[in-house]
């Protein structure tokens, strides 16, 4: 089998967060057809545990540890190099030697890179090189653009400024390498536009997610009381899209579902909760778990998700996930970018904070139902993941039915 180097910014097991849930599902698709050499960091010492379980997928692998703390202090030399700090921040000594010694002595005819951040670990080198695909996911650059937006100095201007320099590496990704692909059409048609340039390099991938472990024939323990009212929100809870998510559910919206509902339950379950989601346990009815070793339980016995999201990038894996679950689920139209889904009929949509809450409160009546079932019927037929990820197939010239999307430019 041809040789595959493979990086990605954090390693891809547990599947717990979007940035390991992605990586995971691809890394096994392209372990089929190539020999695999895996490079990653690892900044949650518990993850170290999975360490063996990735590895028996590759057959090479390098997993750099990487401080948080340490790593945001050196993150900051990028204001003197000009580079991004998520780059910086993402930047390992060994792991980059050992991306030299795969380039150089290996030779790997294709090389698939998870996220703009890793990209310089490949393109900064002048080995030669087989196939290029950077897997964006997102349009990043934007993303610190709407952090810069909703701060103020200095944090405004560091947002600012990541914005500028993210969008540039973007640029010299789409210039460099073959391929950039992202989760949805949105997103690499919204890419296009502010490239300006090499759209045929350029496709939408859409996530999946795995329907037989998020199913709801599964039975599990209720993790909270279910005499009342209970809405579920899941994600890495340190990453500000989420974290501003919560506080809006958890301050605007849950007051007014509890005034109709007194004891309506709001349960932000993820890992790494901020201190501002913290605080929110202090709120009546609000309740923060930390990291979970599952979070099923808390989906199934939810009246309904949410994803009450005002910045939102690409595709929500807790939106398919409850959707996977059979469960009804409340979302924004950010929330609902690149899912097929029919607000109304397969999810609930809304907006402000009076019409979300009256949504939940919908969702948690017979009306419900049937919309979670429908829910779950779009997932089988539109998001298996074995499906969606044929689409890197005729990019990276394995024989497959092609289903990447081609970017709309009109």
């Amino acid at each position: 089998m041809a040789n595959l180097l493979f990086l990605t910014q954090r390693i891809p097991y547990p599947p717990i967060k979007g940035e390991k849930i992605r990586p995971l599902q691809i890394l096994k698709h392209l372990r089929e057809t190539h020999d695999v050499h895996l490079g990653c960091l690892v900044d949650d010492p518990r993850d170290l545990e999975h360490v063996p379980t990735v590895r028996a997928l590759c057959k090479d692998s390098y997993f750099a540890t990487l401080d948080r703390r340490r790593a945001k202090i050196n993150a900051l030399t990028g204001l003197l190099t000009g580079q991004p700090l998520s780059v910086v921040f993402y930047r390992d000594r060994g792991l980059a030697r050992w991306v030299r010694q795969v380039m150089r002595d290996v030779k790997p005819e294709v090389i698939f890179i998870c996220s703009s951040n890793m990209a310089p670990y490949v393109i900064d080198l002048r080995e030669p090189r087989g196939v290029c695909l950077v897997d964006l996911a997102d349009v990043d650059s934007e993303k610190w653009r709407a952090y810069s937006e909703k701060e103020s100095f200095p944090m405004g201007w560091v947002y600012a400024r990541e914005w500028r320099r993210t969008a540039a590496l973007e640029a010299r990704i789409l210039k460099e390498c073959d391929w950039s692909t992202f989760v949805s059409a949105e997103e690499a048609a919204l890419f296009a536009r502010l490239q300006l340039g090499n759209p045929d390099k350029i496709r939408a991938i859409s996530s999946g997610v795995d329907h037989v472990y998020f199913d709801p024939t599964h039975r599990f323990d209720a993790p909270y009381a279910t005499d009342r009212l209970n809405f579920v929100f899941t994600g890495t809870m340190d990453y500000p899209p989420n974290v501003d998510a919560v506080v809006w559910y958890a301050r605007e919206i849950l007051p007014i579902i509890r005034s109709r509902s007194p004891g309506a339950q709001f349960h932000v379950v993820g890992s790494s909760p901020s201190p501002e989601v913290q605080a929110l346990a202090t709120l009546d009815g609000v309740f923060v778990t930390g990291r979970v070793p599952d979070v099923r339980p808390y989906v199934a016995h939810a009246n309904a998700g949410v994803a009450p999201m005002r910045i939102a990038r690409g595709i929500q894996n807790k939106v398919l996930e409850a959707m996977a679950m059979g469960r009804p689920v409340v979302v924004t139209k950010d929330a609902l970018e690149g899912i097929d889904a029919k607000p109304g009929t397969e999810v609930f949509l809304a907006e402000s904070a009076e019409d979300f809450a009256s949504a939940c409160l919908r969702a948690a009546t017979a009306e419900g139902e049937p919309v979670g079932q429908a829910a779950r019927r779009r997932i089988l037929s539109d998001y298996i993941w074995a499906e969606r990820l044929r689409g890197f197939d005729p990019l990276l010239g394995i024989p497959a039915p092609a289903v990447a999307q081609k970017v709309a430019l009109s």
